[in-house]
């Protein structure tokens, strides 16, 4: 029962995390073009809309450090309730700004500034969560649960995309620019609180716990992880970037590259998303579950090798029929980057010692995001300039997994290390048919 309370409590800030930064990519196309950056050409209108999505990911390395220290230093817990608070209230405050019409330049600058803060926030809400369910899993289910806090991406986005759909369905056009947008930013309030509410109820995690009692915390957790774990920080970054810009395509810019260049319905875009979705909530824990038992490296190497071998006939056969796009956008989000992604927790979380582990972790993954994070502005001028070509974007693609691919195969296989953050400085216990040794790490 108490694992089941902390699995729940790391799911459920990761899908408030996740619905709330979503919901602001839903409304980067359709709402903030128009309303916060008005322009006599509407290209420039949603080339600026995207910056300010890019923005979001840019603060997130900051937020890594900022409660990264915070979660090594005084506990998981305390830095996760913070970041719940900081997304929540950031979106809130969207939901209640002024239009551009209606104060000028006051309006994109606030946007901007919440944008920033929902970065921050989420850049410590991910890794704080993973380690949340993984430092807490008992012997050979730490794959699994670490898939867990995994599964608020696809949630989140279902309820982020749900919700402006559901108020557009109960609205005029000119009701929902005119207030309707703003209810699901206002409802993330609600979300906030029952988040907090369940949190609140859990305990700090027995791995923090027992390094704490030890006296193993690092003074300054950002110095150490360099000090000690550079190479594992830039490894991850590697290891994130290429399946990271396909996501960030798969899951946000898929919206505006299929109605504006493909001709496809918003509403078919919309299916396409939620259907990946959808299945991406049986392949997330099915594949974790999987990682305990064939490793977290077979499974990320198998994925990566497969977006390689998809990237171009992706992009060739979404645009031939609404059929092929439901196929290939569950093929490619729902299957084969949900299996990359249900494993990314605990294989890059058992890269870290425990006492830096929250921030290695953390800022590796934020660094990755911040760069995938101007994607979107990139392939607006793709399309504009080659328009929707499968060599481009799937060129493209390709580039960046190939070297996550690279990265992978000569990365460790962190299943086999036996002590979950025991591992130190220079020593890491590896497991191999039935003997422990010690390597350097």
């Amino acid at each position: 029962m108490k694992n089941v309370k902390v699995l729940l409590a790391s799911l459920a800030g990761s899908i408030i995390e996740w619905y709330d930064f979503y919901l602001y990519g839903t409304a980067t196309g359709i709402v903030f073009a128009t309303l916060f950056f008005p322009s006599e050409n509407p290209t420039i209108s949603v080339l600026i809309a995207f910056a300010t999505f890019g923005a979001g990911y840019a603060a997130r390395p900051l937020g890594s450090i900022i409660f990264g220290h915070m979660g090594d230093r005084i506990g998981r817990k305390a830095s996760l309730m913070l970041t719940l608070i900081g997304m929540g209230g950031s979106s809130f405050l969207i939901g209640l700004l002024p239009t551009y019409a209606q104060v000028g330049l006051v309006a994109p600058i606030a946007l901007v500034v919440l944008r920033l803060l929902q970065g921050i926030a989420l850049g410590g809400e991910w890794g704080g969560a993973v380690l949340l369910a993984t430092e807490s899993a008992t012997k050979g289910v730490r794959g699994f649960f670490g898939s867990i806090p995994q599964l608020g991406v696809p949630i989140g986005l279902v309820l982020g995309t749900f919700s402006f759909t559901l108020i557009s369905s109960l609205t005029t056009e000119a009701q929902f620019m005119a207030w309707g947008w703003r209810i699901p930013f206002l409802f993330s309030a609600v979300l906030v609180l029952l988040a907090i509410w369940i949190r609140s109820s859990i305990e700090e995690t027995p791995e923090f716990k027992r390094k704490k009692e030890q006296g193993e915390i690092a003074k300054v957790p950002i110095i150490d992880a360099f000090k000690y774990h550079k190479k594992d920080i830039f490894r991850l970054i590697g290891l994130k970037l290429g399946d990271g810009f396909f996501n960030v395509f798969l899951m946000s810019f898929i919206l505006f590259y299929a109605t504006t260049f493909l001709g496809h319905s918003r509403d078919v875009a919309l299916l396409a998303l939620t259907l990946s979705c959808a299945t991406m909530i049986i392949t997330i824990p099915l594949t974790g579950y999987l990682s305990d038992f064939i490793g977290r490296k077979t499974i990320y190497i198998g994925g990566v090798v497969s977006l390689i071998v998809l990237a171009i006939p992706y992009f060739t056969m979404i645009g031939q029929s609404t059929t092929m796009f439901y196929i290939m956008q569950v093929l490619l989000l729902g299957v084969v980057w949900s299996a990359i992604f249900a494993t990314q927790g605990t294989f890059f979380s058992e890269l870290f010692p425990a006492n830096v582990r929250y921030t290695g972790l953390g800022l590796g993954y934020q660094v990755a995001a911040a760069i995938v994070g101007f994607g979107p502005m990139l392939w607006t001028e793709m399309g504009a300039k080659f328009g929707p070509s499968p060599y481009i974007f799937g060129g493209f693609m390709i580039v960046g997994l190939i070297l996550s691919l690279v990265l992978a195969i000569f990365s460790p296989d962190t299943r086999k290390i036996t002590q979950y953050g025991d591992h130190h400085h220079d020593h890491t216990e590896v497991e191999e048919n039935g003997q422990v040794d010690v390597k350097k790490a």
